[in-house]
């Protein structure tokens, strides 16, 4: 039984306690000259609109997103040490990722907000990155919307791992953008509250799985091989 397993990264993974932020404050401040009057406003959005959002705030003209990006990617780099000593691996988290990479017909890998620089920078801080296979993970530079990032996904999983196109996508997330992503494109979501959103939220986004997080590495298991027997 094969499967697609896609884990969001932050508030999922791992708590960046807060140097997220400091990420794109850095790199509106080199874009811009100046820093930001207040934090960008994440909560599930691609890079690509976290950083229009405050462009748009400030009443700046964004800049091609090629700039963008290298801005980001020079603001995300070396924080690795920052990321270790102040945030964490959530609970459960390396026991799950080490579950779902030893099911040799599965793919295990991530769908982010981040670009894919960042994202390595933040999994690595935790030893994470081993745990999956991110060449076929699908990242913030790829899509401005979360839901079309999933095809992306696919596609990469398709192409270079050999996937068939029917394989079954599980999206393990804790945003209502994570799980608005999943029912959007036919996918199955684990939704987790060890982000912001409480379980009702992320219920009435339209999750029919919410966990408070994913230290029950049996029953997440358990879930995802029911997502892969469907």
């Amino acid at each position: 039984m094969q499967l697609i397993v896609l884990w969001d990264i932050d508030h999922t993974l791992i708590e960046n306690a807060g140097v997220s932020k400091e990420i794109y404050a850095a790199a509106f401040s080199a874009l811009v000259g100046s820093p930001p009057t207040g934090p960008a406003q994440t909560e599930g959005r691609t890079d690509r609109l976290i950083m229009r959002g405050m462009f748009q705030q400030h009443g700046v003209t964004e800049p091609e997103w090629s700039v963008v990006e290298t801005a980001l990617t020079r603001a995300g780099a070396g924080r690795e040490e920052d990321l270790s000593r102040r945030g964490l691996a959530l609970p459960g988290v390396r026991e799950a990722l080490t579950a779902a990479a030893k099911r040799r017909d599965w793919i295990s890998s991530v769908l982010t907000g981040n670009i894919a620089a960042n994202a390595r920078v933040k999994l690595s801080a935790f030893d994470l990155d081993p745990l999956l296979d991110l060449q076929v993970g699908a990242y913030g530079a790829d899509a401005e919307q979360r839901p079309d990032l999933v095809a992306v996904a696919r596609e990469r999983a398709q192409r270079l791992r050999g996937v068939r196109q029917d394989v079954p996508i599980a999206l393990v997330g804790d945003t209502p953008r994570d799980v608005e992503a999943a029912l959007a494109t036919g996918s199955e979501i684990i939704a987790v509250t060890s982000g912001i959103h409480n379980a009702d939220e992320l219920a009435a986004a339209g999750a029919s799985v919410v966990l408070p997080d994913l230290s029950d590495t049996e029953h997440v298991m358990a879930l995802l091989e029911g997502f892969a027997g469907r």
